[in-house]
């Protein structure tokens, strides 16, 4: 049974208001949960994730924006022929009201929001006025059948405004930045391209768009209302999340899109990078992060972690030749000896700790990292031992020297603080360990099942 809920939706939260409006407003809310085919369904298909980009997010508000107003053609002519004024200040003002509100649920700022609804609605007005006025010169062409106002087109119209509000949603991050209007300027002129629009209205649509911002909404809250959970993974560690070719896959990729049906939500992937993954969570680019993130001091000071699934610590691997040179921490650390790191994690700042003679070489390409060992560019890498087994596994002429770990670390799902939201992950967590559903699809992707591609490429740890 599905567990996502409109958080304005309650009888308590609109008590007082007449009983048809009080019906428009149920009518509302559930356009917004039902409406799962929208952004996050096509970005996702089962079994086949990809990470939904910045561009990709802001192309679905601009085609569902200039859906509302290729609907406007129709919305005119009924009114043509009704003989109905095109103004209608009642409707909307219910229309701003409403799309305010179900921001309010979703995280957004509502006014901000309110504002968007309003210049769309005034070059609504525009267009309908523009083609009235052709009508009265050239006179109006009747086609047949005009779609009915009430019980077709404003149907239409209140199922894209549930769409529009999870669409910007998931592009919030991307109003932020302070030149939106004009690095998307050229994308509203190809998607903006219904009857009715000029290069003003365009650029009215995304001055609206930028002014949007974030509230302090509770995660789960959010994640409720939208039927949306964002996922942040760097998709460049095996076997936890890898993309290849495009497709991500890996045992936390499938743990994640186990929690977001246990929600009852559709999970949308969000790439970030271990450089930035802190500062990631904290612009709120994503509610929670997967893809083998150890639990450290650092993060537990700035965000929540779910219980751990996994456990391990950093070990060494070298060429199989070099086996007897690498069996301690201090025969690495010599001058002579290339040790090889990729960037931002928590790799790196144990070499930057613990490495004070040997050469540390920086690779920014986590997926090709294990080919500087092989090819005999670099020497040692120190890493989580899970990706040393996968690496061991996969190819021969690579080894492990160490047979235990130089630390220990947990392995966790990273998430905002919010109480309900580590609440709710950890129960479901807990039956999955319980049922020993981590454990095992860490074996099988260790083996290389359930990896996208044919082969997975190596990927380096964090």
């Amino acid at each position: 049974m599905s567990r996502v809920v409109c958080g304005r939706c309650s009888s308590e939260r609109v008590g007082g208001r007449p009983a048809v409006a009080y019906f428009l407003w149920l009518l509302a809310c559930a356009f917004l949960l039902i409406s799962l085919s929208s952004v996050a369904a096509r970005a996702q298909a089962r079994g086949n994730e990809r990470f939904l980009s910045e561009q990709a997010r802001v192309e679905d508000v601009l085609r569902l924006i200039d859906e509302r107003m290729a609907i406007m053609p129709e919305v005119a002519a009924w009114k043509w022929r009704a003989g109905a004024p095109i103004e209608d200040p009642e409707r909307e003002r219910a229309v701003v009201q409403r799309a305010a509100e179900m921001a309010a649920a979703l995280g957004l700022e509502s006014g901000a929001v309110g504002r968007l609804f309003e210049t769309q609605i005034r070059l609504a007005r525009r267009a309908q006025s523009e083609l009235h006025s052709t009508w009265h010169e050239q006179g109006f062409e009747d086609a047949g059948p005009v779609s009915d106002l009430a019980q077709a087109l404003r149907p239409r119209l209140d199922r894209l405004t549930a769409d529009l509000l999870r669409a910007l949603h998931l592009a919030a991050p991307a109003f932020r930045d302070p030149a939106f209007a004009d690095r998307y300027s050229p994308l509203a002129a190809r998607f903006l391209r219904a009857g009715g629009w000029s290069d003003e209205g365009r650029r009215e649509v995304l001055a609206a768009l930028q002014a949007i911002r974030r509230t302090t909404a509770p995660a789960l809250d959010r994640i409720r209302a939208s039927g949306v959970i964002r996922i942040g993974t760097t998709g460049d560690y095996a076997p936890f999340s890898v993309e290849i070719d495009g497709a991500l896959g890996g045992s936390d990729i499938v743990l994640a899109r186990r929690l977001a049906q246990w929600l009852g939500v559709t999970p949308v992937f969000v790439r970030t990078s271990w450089a930035s993954l802190m500062e990631d969570l904290e612009r709120d680019e994503f509610d929670l992060a997967v893809g083998g993130i150890s639990v450290t001091p650092e993060r537990a000071a700035r965000a929540s972690f779910s219980i751990p699934y996994a456990s391990g610590g950093k070990t060494i691997i070298t060429r199989c030749e070099d086996v007897g040179r690498f069996d301690s921490l201090a025969a690495v650390d010599q001058p002579q000896v290339r040790v090889i790191v990729n960037p931002g994690g928590t790799n790196e700042q144990y070499v930057r700790v613990n490495i004070r003679r040997a050469r540390v070489l920086v690779h920014p390409d986590n997926r090709t990292i294990f080919e500087e060992i092989r090819t005999g560019r670099a020497d040692v890498m120190v890493t989580d031992d899970v990706e040393v087994e996968l690496q061991v596994h996969r190819h021969p002429e690579l080894c492990r020297p160490l047979p235990g770990t130089l630390t220990q670390a947990d392995k966790a799902f990273l998430m905002s603080r919010d109480p309900a939201l580590v609440q709710a992950v950890n129960a479901w967590l807990q039956d999955a360990l319980a049922a020993g559903e981590p454990q095992r699809l860490l074996r099988e992707h260790l083996d290389g099942a359930g990896l996208p591609g044919e082969r997975a490429r190596p990927a380096a740890g964090e």
